[in-house]
């Protein structure tokens, strides 16, 4: 990297990262000092739109965008700004309170998805969590179908309704049962869901299995299974994103069947940790 590109770094960076580490620096300490739960092999130090430099000051075109959850690109000036405006006036204060902007921007999702009520959390995963706290709550039932090769994150609850073995079978029992059914077959729906089945979450479009389309008609036909038994129909979606334009943001809220509860969760924030759930009317009730 030449010189002109290095004095772009913030004072910081170009002190106590870019000048005095390389990657393997990185890597040395990690493997001192921190957990090995995730294996990886660039130090990433820097970011801008659709660019980051490693601490070797190599540059790259970032296909992977935080695992789909950079929807503005790396450091969007007026996501820096609103966080720097944020942070000079309060950081955080807890749930205790009313806090700034969470009305407005709860209403404006309600208005563009078409649900009842909105609520926040700070992951995709604590979504699912409580939107299965939330069915067992409100139909009074335990158990749960959802689909082979789907993903809905790594804590207790949402790795319940994963599918994929290596990261969920180490972790067993859960405590939370649940099928899983085929994805895009209706018929094994209809047997797995039975009258003590709480909820199926399912993604209208699968993300991390390779973005799969369901065929015509699958998800109106679970909406029918959980009509028919009582059972809550949940959308999730990990990696299916937002798109751009505000009628555009969630395309299938308005096209796809009547389900009781949306979980779009991580891009909304251009990457800050950040999820969030919508629910029908019937299951806005605190309590």
């Amino acid at each position: 990297m030449n010189n002109s590109r290095k004095k772009n770094y913030h004072p910081y960076l170009r002190k106590n990262v870019v000048d005095m580490h390389n990657t393997k620096m990185f890597k040395d300490l990690d493997e001192r000092y921190f957990m090995p739960a995730f294996s990886r092999d660039m130090a990433l130090v820097k970011g801008r739109g659709s660019k980051v430099w490693d601490a070797d000051g190599k540059e790259y075109i970032d296909c992977v965008a935080g695992i789909a959850v950079c929807s503005t690109g790396h450091c969007h000036p007026a996501v820096v700004k609103a966080i720097c405006d944020q942070a000079h006036e309060l950081i955080h204060c807890s749930n205790l309170y009313y806090v700034p902007h969470q009305g407005v921007l709860a209403k404006k999702l309600v208005e563009i998805t078409g649900m009842h009520k909105a609520f926040f959390s700070n992951s995709g995963a604590e979504a699912i969590d409580g939107a299965l706290k939330l069915a067992r709550v409100r139909t009074k039932k335990k158990k749960f179908v959802a689909f082979t090769h789907g993903f809905h994150g790594r804590t207790i609850g949402s790795l319940a309704v994963t599918h994929k073995p290596s990261i969920r079978e180490p972790f067993e029992p859960l405590g939370i049962p649940c099928t899983f059914a085929e994805y895009g077959d209706l018929e094994a729906v209809k047997k797995a869901v039975d009258d003590d089945t709480a909820g199926v979450i399912v993604e209208p479009i699968q993300g991390e299995a390779g973005v799969i389309i369901p065929p015509d008609s699958f998800l109106e036909g679970i909406r029918e299974v959980c009509d028919r038994t009582g059972a809550l129909m949940r959308y999730g979606r990990i990696s299916s994103r937002l798109q751009k334009g505000s009628q555009a943001v969630f395309p299938w809220e308005r096209s796809s069947p009547a389900r009781d509860s949306s979980l779009p969760r991580a891009s909304m924030a251009a990457h800050l940790p950040a999820g969030r759930w919508h629910v029908r009317q019937r299951l806005r009730r605190s309590g």
